[in-house]
């Protein structure tokens, strides 16, 4: 049995391919591989699983001079299915959000002026101290 991070998982997976194959139907599982930094085996288990729920339709690219290409095409149920992933994408997405926003506002809290000196050279600090080469103590000098 699956867990939930995993059911989770797949749903991401799912309501990304759907989208992606909205938005070009033609892309290979390859190139939908790629975009998304999943595996192509990975792929072709969510759009084979799509296939069975009834949620895409596999048709033949008539104008690629591969006759192997083909088009991904959305159904109904398909578009259906893809805004209610999108709900709940978006949804899960949000409380992620407030509970990083949380945890920022606390650690703000706890650390209150330690963090605005601290100089840690993150994108809106400089480093209080210029970083230097570390000296290679291995290497004798000639």
């Amino acid at each position: 049995m699956s867990s939930d991070s995993d059911t989770t998982r797949q749903e991401d997976i799912h309501f990304r391919i759907l989208r992606l194959l909205d938005q070009n139907p033609s892309a290979s599982q390859r190139d939908i591989a790629v975009a998304l930094g999943v595996s192509l085996g990975g792929v072709n288990y969510c759009l084979r699983a799509l296939v069975a729920k009834g949620h895409v339709k596999i048709e033949n690219f008539q104008a690629s001079k591969n006759k192997l290409r083909y088009v991904y095409v959305l159904t109904p149920e398909g578009i259906a299915h893809r805004a209610k992933l999108a709900a709940r994408f978006i949804r899960r997405k949000m409380a992620e959000y407030e509970a990083i926003k949380a945890e920022i506002e606390s650690l703000r809290l706890d650390y209150g002026d330690k963090l605005a000196t601290a100089g840690d050279g993150g994108p809106d600090q400089p480093h209080t101290q210029p970083i230097q080469e570390p000296k290679d103590s291995w290497r004798s000098e000639r």
